[in-house]
């Protein structure tokens, strides 16, 4: 199959499938005589599998490393669960983050009720000036570094 069959049976970009194969993730296919590339079922399995990995937003070096370990079947892979580990570790510390962002928003919404009828005096706009120029602001206990 050509690139964009590809691209369409598995909803990657054209570009991030040169990427992918750019970075070793995914091998270069054989080239037609008119120099298309030419993609076997084994390229749409290997890139549906790297797709589902992005989509638990692993990074591309663990990526490189879980294919490694499928292409070594017989092999023990202690560092799987390893991988798969740190993935949770990062987003548990990502959920950590956004919910202090959410925090903050809220604290920034708050502010909205002190606008004038016309709108001119919007306290959520106020608030984001005050930051901009270093001031403590709703959202911030201390003044942003």
């Amino acid at each position: 199959m050509r690139i964009k069959e590809l691209a369409q049976a598995t909803g990657v970009d054209v570009e991030t499938i040169r990427y992918y194969e750019k970075q070793s993730l995914l091998p270069a296919p054989a080239r037609q005589d008119n120099g298309y590339r030419d993609y076997t079922d084994a390229h749409l399995e290997q890139l549906a599998f790297i797709r589902h990995c992005r989509a638990l937003e692993m990074p591309l070096a663990d990526i490189r490393r879980l294919l490694s370990a499928l292409d070594a079947p017989g092999e023990p892979h202690p560092d799987v669960d390893h991988l798969v580990q740190e993935q949770i570790e990062r987003v548990r510390a990502r959920l950590k983050s956004m919910r202090a962002l959410e925090k903050q928003l809220l604290l920034l919404k708050a502010s909205c009720g002190r606008c004038d009828d016309d709108g001119a005096d919007c306290g959520i706009l106020k608030e984001l000036v005050a930051a901009a120029h270093g001031e403590a602001c709703a959202c911030h206990s201390v003044k942003p570094s």
